[in-house]
């Protein structure tokens, strides 16, 4: 929670960054910069005692249209793994090249619902790893006899942000120098009518997932940087 004082100097921030914004308008994108992105090669088949499922026990649901998907991402991963107990997580990552407000990622408490799912609950929280936290929603959803869990994050640009206000400033920060940002959206959720421990396992795996990778691709993930 940011203070009222912080609230207005980040206000006056933004006003005057809009200001510059009118002049330095972005005209590329910061993708188009840095190495190529590989979702499929970034995220292993393998890590702690989590292996990929190629059979799929239960659906991943990507609770948006094709052709919102397409306009939105250029590339979503989407996997099961489950661990030695049997446990498994559903994992659904979305890249995106330009992640300003005109194809800003939905939210999946909105999707969710549009697809027919009750959302029961809908809680801010933070993520921790050994590299810092991560903000993070928690979603209890149902359909039917399927409840399903969902913890999520978005990243925009080299951070992951908690609210639109700080989304904006980042999207400023980089308008500044000309840049588009780019972005993804974290989801993993499992089938499991007990809330708690299924975001246990949520933080489990993103854990044993960030451990397992090179920094520059936790920092692409995660917003999270060294230890």
């Amino acid at each position: 929670m940011i203070s009222s004082r912080t609230a207005v100097v980040l206000a006056a921030l933004m006003f005057a960054t809009s200001l510059g914004a009118v002049v330095v308008r972005p005209d590329t994108k910061a993708a188009d910069k840095g190495p190529a992105i590989s979702l499929e090669t970034m995220v292993p088949h393998r890590l702690g005692n989590w292996r990929e499922e190629p059979q799929q026990f239960a659906q991943v649901v990507n609770p948006q249209t094709k052709e919102l998907l397409d306009k939105l991402y250029s590339q979503i991963l989407t996997r099961t793994y489950v661990n030695d107990d049997g446990y498994r997580v559903m994992v659904s990552i979305a890249y995106g090249s330009d992640q300003r407000d005109e194809l800003q990622a939905h939210k999946p408490e909105v999707c969710y619902p549009a697809q027919g799912f009750t959302l029961h609950s809908n809680e801010p929280g933070m993520l921790p790893t050994e590299f810092g936290e991560i903000p993070v929603r928690r979603l209890f959803t149902s359909m039917g006899p399927r409840q399903e869990p969902v913890t999520y994050w978005f990243t925009v640009g080299d951070k992951a942000i908690e609210s639109k206000f700080y989304k904006r400033l980042v999207e400023l920060r980089y308008g500044l120098t000309g840049q588009i940002p780019d972005g993804l959206l974290f989801r993993v959720s499992s089938i499991d009518p007990d809330p708690a421990r299924a975001y246990r396992a949520h933080a489990l795996f993103v854990n044993q997932l960030l451990e397992a990778i090179p920094e520059s691709s936790r920092q692409r993930l995660s917003g999270l940087g060294r230890s």
